[in-house]
C-alpha cells in the first residue's frame, strides 16, 4: 500500500502547499481520500490519472475538502472521457447526496453523470463501523470538527493499516481508530498556544499518536500560523516515534 499527498494545506492559498487530498494506491488500484481545490491536477503530477479513480472518500463538506469534486464531475462528462470512463463511487458521512445534489443544481446539465458511471455511498457515523470493499476495508469513526466529520482507516488485505483524520480536535475515537496502525496521518493546523476548537496542534497531534501507540506519525494541514513555527520541535513534546511533516506529492510506502 502506497499513500500520496496530494496535498497538505489548507483552504488558504500557499504556492507550495494544496487543499487536503490523499491518494491511497492499493494493489496498484488508487482511492482519494478528500478532495480539495486542485487534487486532480496533484494527481495527474504524481503520475495517476483521475479515470483510473473507483473510489473517493470524504471526511466532510467544508470546500478546501470537497471543491475538486466540481472539476471531477466536469472532466468525466467529456464524451469522450465518458466512453471510456470505469464507474465510480463517491463516499462520506450522511449528506454526501445532498451535497452532490446541490453542486449539480449550480451547475445544470454540467456535473450530471448516469448512474452507471457515479455512485454515492453515504456511510454510517457510528463508532468504528466497518465496509469491505474487496482489496481493502474501510473502518470510519466520527471527529471532534463538525457534526457530520468522519475519520478513516483503511486496510489492505495483507493487514497494513493507515488511518486519515481529516479535520478533528483531540479525539478519542480516532485514538481508537488508530490503534497500532502502520502510518497516522493527523492534522495539525494551528502551533501550540494557538489552538482552535475542532483542529489540532502539534504537541496534541503528538499525544493523540502516543496514546494510538503508532510508530509512524504524518502531519498535514498546515495554517499558515502553524508554518511560522517550529512544528517538530512541538510534536516531540508528546511524541517519540517517526515523525514526518507532510509536504505535497510526498510519497509513503506502507
Amino acid at each position: 500500500m502506497n499513500v500520496i499527498i496530494l496535498g497538505s494545506g489548507t483552504a488558504i492559498p500557499l504556492i507550495d502547499r494544496g487543499s487536503p487530498s490523499l491518494a491511497v494506491v492499493i494493489e496498484g488500484k488508487p482511492i482519494l481520500l478528500d478532495m480539495g481545490p486542485g487534487a486532480l491536477r496533484q494527481l495527474g503530477r504524481a503520475g495517476i490519472s483521475y479515470e483510473q479513480v473507483e473510489r473517493i472518500f470524504l471526511t466532510h463538506f467544508h470546500p478546501d475538502h470537497t471543491a475538486d469534486l466540481i472539476h471531477l464531475f466536469f472532466a468525466s462528462r467529456n464524451p469522450t472521457v465518458l466512453r471510456r470512463r470505469r464507474p465510480f463511487k463517491v463516499a462520506g458521512p450522511t449528506g454526501t447526496a445532498r451535497l452532490i445534489a446541490a453542486l449539480q443544481e449550480a451547475y445544470p446539465d454540467w456535473l450530471s453523470l448516469p448512474s452507471e458511471v457515479m455512485g454515492i455511498e453515504e456511510l454510517d457515523r457510528g463508532r468504528n463501523a466497518r465496509r469491505d470493499y474487496g482489496n481493502f476495508t474501510v473502518i470510519t469513526t466520527p471527529t471532534d470538527h463538525t457534526p457530520h466529520s468522519l475519520a478513516y482507516r483503511v486496510e489492505d488485505r495483507e493487514g497494513k493499516s493507515v488511518v486519515y483524520s481529516g479535520d478533528t480536535g483531540f479525539c478519542d475515537e480516532v485514538i481508537e481508530l488508530a490503534q497500532g496502525a502502520d502510518l497516522l496521518i493527523l492534522e495539525s493546523s494551528f502551533p501550540d498556544g494557538e489552538g482552535c476548537k475542532g483542529h489540532l496542534t502539534p504537541s496534541l497531534a503528538g499525544r493523540m499518536a502516543t496514546l494510538a501507540g503508532v510508530e509512524w506519525l504524518v502531519l498535514v494541514h498546515f495554517y499558515p500560523e502553524s508554518l511560522r513555527t517550529d512544528v517538530a520541535a512541538q510534536c516531540r513534546k508528546t511524541y517519540d516515534g517517526e515523525l514526518i511533516l507532510g509536504e505535497d506529492l510526498l510519497p509513503l510506502h506502507v
